[in-house]
């Protein structure tokens, strides 16, 4: 990583209103293996939402929050590790983050990137929840490691 990506990725994160509490974060699990478990060939959603729905937006949001919440993704302070969604952001690798907004982070990571999609794990690095685009539908994925 170059000291010129750093604020990239850096601000990307904060402007979506994740607070970093750690760069570089050891304990996720391998940044392939977790691409694979959101973008593999036989991955199938917990969620899907058409993206021509007149509300999927705020659909997308509300089933993120949901099994996030369900699989236990948020630490007991609330953090977990995520991968920059910035161009590179799997060769910088997972970012200890907070989400002090607690709402609407595909929504938020939208707006900043252009695409609501992002992959996150629990600060441990056993429980996956990410956000995808496929075709014509977003997707909302878990894994267990």
């Amino acid at each position: 990583m170059t000291d010129r990506q750093a604020p990239r990725w850096r601000d990307a994160l904060e402007r979506c209103g994740l607070e970093v509490t750690g760069e570089a974060a050891p304990d996720g699990p391998p940044v392939n293996a977790a691409i694979y478990a959101v973008s593999g060939f036989e991955v199938e959603p917990v969620a899907t939402v058409p993206a021509a729905a007149p509300h999927a937006a705020d659909e997308l949001d509300e089933a993120w929050h949901r099994h996030a919440s369900q699989v236990s993704l948020y630490g007991e302070n609330g953090e977990f590790l995520i991968l920059p969604p910035v161009p590179g952001g799997s060769e910088i690798g997972w970012v200890r983050v907070k989400d002090p907004v607690g709402r609407n982070l595909p929504s938020r990571v939208s707006a900043v990137t252009g695409s609501p999609e992002f992959v996150a794990v629990s600060v441990d690095g056993h429980h996956l929840c990410a956000a995808s685009v496929e075709e014509s539908d977003y997707w909302v994925v878990v894994h267990e490691f």
